[in-house]
């Protein structure tokens, strides 16, 4: 038997979407299972044993047999028996369709279901339900039996060197050698709505570093570089760092997370990799509503004001006054966090 699962295309859905992944792996052990996926978000998967290939697809790129018809006979080579789709758009239903396997199993949104075998009724659109459900309730209608929400992730032994060189370099000294390290996460590919204000983040990164004499070392994708750098300089401590010079990857930020004793993180993709390695997170939410994202893991707090406004799930403040987010002080970040990390400090861990 073959599979194709068309995988999310944002980082943090295919972290989600990796319960549902190992259900399907489990359920068709002696099949071969292929995740087609956007190379950007490809190395989610990279060191995990859920699928036997991946294949690009991507409609803008370079190669062309990663896009149009090209893509399609690529695909249908494969003569694949099965093709679950996760994503709800309705392109994703098209190439399953496209792809030529007998039976399509999605849900039936945007318009799609008649391009799918099996459409799956949707819940209705104005209730926000886990999209981690979601996935796993397609890997239920397919007879899967494990459908634990436990979300996996791997890091490479290259993604370890680069994360220990990466320290090497540091100017660390004295007490700061031995101090465990506090990941701050700025980014959100979403839109400028999800962005906490960087003079924050540095009040935040001060407080870790004086209260509880922590390292703390700042997250970035390519497009947060300059956000990142801002964060340190505002920061204004020697043991405040951030990974804007470094050649950046999703594995080196998984590596930076999983060595971590905390992650704070507005809602973007990376505060996933949290849960996969068991580091407590704090999640910053400003006009996402939560229930999308949720996931029900233990070691999180979800932090978003109560504002009249919100949550507006705009990409940009309509009111241009971005209270969701302004309003959400260092301080009380501080706090919960402090509390997080004393409910699942290693040593409690151990016991």
């Amino acid at each position: 038997m073959k599979i194709a699962i068309f995988c999310p295309n944002w980082v943090g859905d295919l972290v989600m979407a990796t319960p549902a992944l190992r259900a399907v792996r489990a359920q068709f052990p002696e099949a071969e299972i292929s995740a087609i996926v956007r190379p950007y978000v490809g190395p989610v998967l990279a060191g995990l044993k859920l699928v036997d290939q991946i294949l690009w697809h991507q409609p803008h790129g370079p190669r062309s047999q990663d896009r149009g018809w090209r893509l399609a006979q690529r695909l249908r080579r494969e003569e694949f028996d099965l093709a679950v789709v996760l994503p709800n758009s309705f392109r994703s239903g098209l190439w399953s369709w496209l792809c030529g396997a007998p039976r399509r199993v999605g849900i039936d949104r945007n318009g799609r279901g008649w391009l799918l075998t099996d459409p799956l009724a949707p819940p209705p659109r104005h209730e926000p339900r886990p999209i981690i459900d979601e996935y796993l309730r397609i890997a239920a209608y397919l007879g899967c039996q494990q459908l634990s929400r436990k979300m996996e992730l791997a890091v490479t032994a290259a993604d370890e060197h680069q994360l220990q060189e990466f320290w090497n370099r540091q100017p660390v000294k004295g007490r700061w050698v031995a101090a465990g390290v506090v990941c701050l996460n700025p980014g959100g590919a979403f839109g400028a709505a999800k962005h906490w204000p960087v003079e924050s983040f540095a009040e935040l990164a001060r407080l870790f570093v004086g209260e509880m004499g922590k390292r703390v070392l700042v997250l970035c994708g390519p497009a947060e570089r300059d956000t990142a750098r801002q964060i340190v300089a505002a920061a204004r401590h020697p043991a405040v760092f951030s990974l804007a010079d470094e050649q950046l990857s999703l594995g080196l930020t998984k590596a930076a997370v999983r060595h971590s004793e905390l992650l704070v993180t507005t809602d973007s993709g990376p505060r996933h990799f949290a849960a996969p390695f068991q580091v407590p997170v704090v999640t910053l939410f400003g006009p996402t509503h939560i229930n999308w994202s949720e996931t029900f893991y233990e070691r999180s707090v979800h932090l978003q004001l109560d504002v009249e406004c919100g949550p507006c799930q705009q990409r940009t403040c309509p009111l241009a006054h971005h209270q969701c987010m302004q309003r959400l002080r260092p301080a009380f970040v501080f706090r919960r966090s402090f509390d997080l990390m004393q409910r699942f400090s290693p040593e409690k861990s151990a016991a």
